[in-house]
């Protein structure tokens, strides 16, 4: 695999920044680095599936390869009785995000470095979010849907952001066949929402 952001250990050289963003009404400022995703910047797709975030205020949420950490980050303070757990296999990444925790002020979260769900399959989510890493591979997205539905209480929610043009079609066909119930939320410039509702 060549060497990018879906990587343990970034080989690039370091080139830190510091970027603002406007998350659901709030303002945000995150480190972030290269060698890892979307370092210049929130993505699109990631703003548009914070924007279309509902979630419950005592939630238990997982955030699957949490890069820098806006979208967990964003979601945390959905969740202000509840947690995020945030989760990457790149190391540079999970340190940012946990950087960028605090310097947010947001205090109800945990980043972890984890090959998938390595770290946590022990553990149970009210509320999976992810921007999958497409770069990797449809094998390795439809492996998060899969381990990820197994993960998620009883009526959990699956959040899923992905460009038609990367597959989007093939992914709502794949969470069709593990949840109960498939919505798209919203779709802006080619970026699908996915809510998938588990039984």
């Amino acid at each position: 695999m060549s060497d990018h952001y879906f990587t343990q250990k970034p080989g690039v050289k370091h080139d830190r920044r510091i970027q603002d963003a406007v998350l659901k009404g709030r303002n945000y400022r995150f480190a972030t680095d290269a060698g890892v995703f979307s370092k210049g910047g929130v993505d699109y797709g990631s703003k548009v599936l914070i924007e279309a975030l509902s979630l419950d205020s005592s939630a238990a949420v997982l955030d699957v390869g949490c890069g820098y950490g806006p979208i967990g980050i964003a979601a945390a303070a959905l969740v202000p009785q509840g947690s995020v757990t945030m989760i990457d296999i790149n190391e540079r990444a999970v340190e940012l995000a946990g950087e960028n925790a605090a310097l947010n002020g947001i205090n109800n979260v945990e980043v972890i470095q984890s090959d998938l769900f390595e770290a946590v399959k022990e553990r149970k989510f009210d509320v999976i979010l992810t921007n999958p890493p497409i770069r990797a591979g449809k094998a390795t997205v439809h492996q998060i849907f899969e381990e990820g539905w197994s993960l998620l209480n009883p009526g959990g929610q699956m959040w899923v952001v992905i460009q038609k043009k990367q597959g989007a079609p093939s992914a709502l066909a794949k969470l069709e066949t593990l949840f109960a119930k498939v919505e798209e939320v919203t779709k802006d410039k080619g970026y699908r929402i996915y809510r998938a509702v588990k039984q």
